[in-house]
């Protein structure tokens, strides 16, 4: 199992990244490779495109329904719909050339509806054809391939999910591993369950300790993040979402003060293998 982050911004795209958006791709015992894209937040499909040719990803896990996480949903529903026949996609080696039927993609409830409303469908148009929508429900796994995806509810303002992804080992085959992705949230008992015995804790740090102090319910500092990783046992620490207007290496600085294990900064393009 393999992460490409895609977009690592927090809120918004930064200069250098868009918004959050993750690959998680797995080989199965045939040798065909099962894409999983965790959230499509703004700005985020066309770098997409340079690792996977949309058309050929399995499910997207949207983590929650803020523009950040899923506005290039939009444009991802544009390209499915009226992609030129025969058209090979722009990742290297990529493009299966049609989709056999519609995308699944897993949300909070109201996932479907958000998403013809963002994109401003016509009474009477429906997504259906392009994308198949159903919601998270806690604790339920969910089988892409040979990945398992199970959702824990977190605490943001609105219905928010993390998601552990457990599928082959990349080195070991034969050795299951697991991804544990926050999406955005604060501490909390669903942020626990996430990072407990995760290999790799993918977390957003949004916030900064001393100056966000009096915002609570809505992101991570880089502290809180590295608490949650170390308090969980977690393998590894890779410290996402992170807004242009913070300072460089706020993030990084907070959490090796509390997690003794690796800790990586996400930038785009950035491969973790588990």
């Amino acid at each position: 199992m393999r992460l490409t982050v895609i977009g690592c911004a927090g809120s918004f795209p930064g200069p250098e990244s868009a918004s959050s958006s993750y690959l998680v791709q797995a080989d199965d015992e045939a040798g065909r490779t099962w894409s999983l894209l965790l959230d499509l937040g703004s700005g985020a499909l066309g770098p997409l495109q340079r690792y996977c040719d949309p058309v050929d990803l399995d499910a997207i896990g949207l983590s929650h329904l803020h523009p950040d996480h899923m506005a290039d949903m939009c444009g991802l529903y544009v390209y499915l719909k009226y992609r030129p026949r025969g058209h090979g996609g722009h990742a290297e080696g990529a493009g299966t050339g049609a989709r056999r039927g519609p995308l699944d993609v897993h949300g909070p409830f109201g996932t479907a509806s958000r998403l013809a409303a963002a994109y401003g469908l016509e009474p009477g148009e429906s997504m259906t054809d392009q994308l198949a929508v159903h919601a998270w429900q806690p604790g339920r796994p969910i089988q892409v391939g040979p990945l398992t995806l199970t959702p824990v509810a977190v605490e943001h303002p609105v219905p928010a999910y993390g998601v552990r992804v457990t599928g082959p080992s990349e080195r070991d085959p034969t050795r299951r591993v697991t991804l544990a992705y926050t999406g955005d949230t604060d501490s909390c008992p669903g942020l626990d369950a996430l990072a407990r015995e995760a290999d790799v804790l993918l977390a957003e740090a949004a916030f900064v300790e001393g100056r966000d102090d009096d915002v609570r319910g809505i992101h991570l500092t880089g502290r809180r993040a590295g608490q949650a990783a170390a308090d969980g046992g977690a393998g590894r620490l890779v410290l996402t979402h992170v807004p242009a207007w913070n300072p460089p290496g706020a993030a990084y600085d907070e959490a090796v003060a509390v997690y003794p294990g690796p800790i990586d900064l996400a930038r785009p393009g950035m491969v973790v293998e588990l």
